[in-house]
C-alpha cells in the first residue's frame, strides 16, 4: 500500500506490490494535479466551478483503479450538477465531471486480479474533470484503446440504447421523432432507431447538422431555424409519431406531445432549454397534459441513466460490438470549429460547456487532457 510520509513525499510501504503503483511508462505518479471543483452552487458553470492547480493525487483503495484521464465528456447536465440539483444535501466544495477514458496508472491489490497498469478503461463516476480519478474497479469498462469515440458511448450511447429498448417499444415501421438529433445522445437515438428499421425524424439547428443527420440515415431531418417543425409534422405525419426521444424541453416538448400518435410514447431524457435558468426548467403547457395523454392513450416516460445501471454492462457490450463492426457512427466534437480552437486541457472545459449551450456542437463534446511529463516524484 502507499502512504504519505511526514515530509509529504510518497513512499511504497509494501515493495512486493511496487509495480502496481508505477505508471506504465515507468515515470512516477506526481504528488499534485489539477482538477475542477464546484466551489459555489450555480447553473452558471463559470461562476460555480474553480480550476484548482495543486490538489493531491488521490490514492486507490484495495478495489480501486487510479486512472490518468486522457479524454473527458461534456454533458448538458454538468450545470445541473454544479447547481446542486441532483443531490441538494451535497455542499461545496465537491468534484465534478461524469465520465472519462484513460490509462490505469495505479491500482489496489484486489483490483489487480482483473486489471493491470497501462490498461485503457472508460468509466462513469463523479470527478472526471481532473488529471487523475480514482475509479472503483467494478464499474470500469475495459476498452481497446484511448479513442474519444469510446467515450461517446458510456453516457450518451447507453442513455439512447437503454431508454429506447426499455421504454420505446421500437419495431419495424414505427415513426420516431428525435429532438436535438445531432447532439451527443441524439446521434445514437437516430442510429439505433434506424437499426430497428424505424422511420426517423430529427430536429436540429443548422444546415451542417442537417447534413450530418442525413449521413447517419435520418429519414427526415428538420432544421428548426429554417422550417416550422410543427407545420412539417402536421403536413407530413398527419397520423402522428409513435415514439419521441426528447431532450430539449419547453416549446419543443409541447410540440412533440401534440405530435404523438394514438398509443404514442414520449421519452424525456432531459430538457436542456431550461438548465441555465434558476429553476432549471423552461415553462410547458402542462395544464392540458392529462387530457392530451388520455385522448390518445399515449404515455409519458422519464429516463435517468442512474436508475438503469443493471442494464448498463449489456448495453455497453452491444454498443461496442456495433461500433467495432462499423454499424455505428460515434461522432466526436473536439472543438475544431470553436472560436478559440480545440478543447485541450482542463481549463478548456469552461469553453466546451459554453459551446454546448450555443447549440453548435455536432456529436459528443469531448475535451482532451494531454499527458504532461513535467511533474514527477
Amino acid at each position: 500500500m502507499l502512504r504519505l510520509t511526514a515530509a509529504g513525499a510518497r513512499a511504497i510501504v509494501d515493495m512486493s506490490y511496487a509495480r502496481h503503483f508505477l505508471d506504465f511508462q515507468g515515470s512516477a505518479i506526481p504528488r499534485a494535479m489539477q482538477k475542477l471543483v464546484v466551489t459555489r452552487l450555480s447553473p452558471n458553470f463559470r461562476e460555480a466551478v474553480t480550476l484548482r492547480r495543486d490538489c493531491p493525487v488521490p490514492l486507490p483503495g484495495d478495489g480501486d483503479l487510479l486512472v490518468r484521464n486522457r479524454f473527458v465528456g461534456i454533458n448538458a447536465s454538468d450545470i445541473n450538477y454544479s447547481a446542486g440539483r441532483y443531490d441538494p444535501s451535497v455542499k461545496p466544495p465537491f468534484d465534478i465531471g461524469f465520465e472519462g477514458i484513460g490509462e490505469v496508472v495505479a491500482l489496489g491489490l484486489s483490483a489487480s486480479a482483473r486489471y493491470t497498469v497501462g490498461q485503457t478503461v472508460a468509466y462513469v463516476a463523479p470527478g472526471s474533470f481532473a488529471e487523475y480519478t480514482v475509479v472503483p474497479a467494478n464499474i470500469a469498462i475495459p476498452v481497446p484503446s484511448v479513442k474519444p469515440e469510446y467515450l461517446t458511448l458510456i453516457v450518451s450511447g447507453t442513455t439512447a440504447y437503454i431508454s429506447l429498448k426499455e421504454l420505446g417499444a421500437l419495431s419495424e415501421g414505427k415513426k420516431v421523432l428525435v429532438t436535438a438529433a445531432a447532439g451527443g445522445t441524439g446521434q445514437f437515438a437516430v442510429q439505433l432507431s434506424k437499426i430497428a428499421k424505424c422511420h426517423v425524424i430529427g430536429t436540429c439547428s443548422s444546415d451542417d447538422k442537417l447534413a450530418f443527420l442525413k449521413s447517419i440515415g435520418c429519414d427526415r431531418p428538420i432544421n428548426h431555424k429554417a422550417e416550422d417543425v410543427q407545420a412539417v409534422l402536421k403536413r407530413e405525419y398527419p397520423d402522428g409519431v409513435d415514439v419521441v426521444y426528447e431532450s430539449v424541453g419547453g416549446a419543443m416538448f409541447d410540440l412533440a406531445l401534440d405530435a404523438l400518435a394514438t398509443k404514442g410514447r414520449l421519452i424525456i431524457i432531459g430538457f436542456i432549454s431550461g438548465y441555465q435558468s434558476p429553476a432549471g426548467l423552461s415553462p410547458i403547457k402542462a395544464g392540458a397534459l392529462p387530457a392530451k395523454l388520455l385522448k390518445k392513450s399515449a404515455s409519458l416516460h422519464g429516463f435517468f441513466l442512474n436508475h438503469y445501471f443493471s442494464k448498463y454492462q449489456a448495453a455497453m457490450g452491444h454498443l461496442l460490438e456495433l461500433y467495432t463492426r462499423g454499424d455505428l457512427v460515434c461522432e466526436v466534437d473536439l472543438g475544431h470549429l470553436a472560436p478559440e480552437g480545440r478543447f485541450i486541457g482542463l481549463d478548456s472545459i469552461f469553453r466546451a460547456v459554453d459551446y454546448m449551450y450555443t447549440g453548435k456542437n455536432i456529436g459528443k463534446l469531448v475535451v482532451e487532457l494531454p499527458h504532461c511529463d513535467s511533474s514527477k516524484l
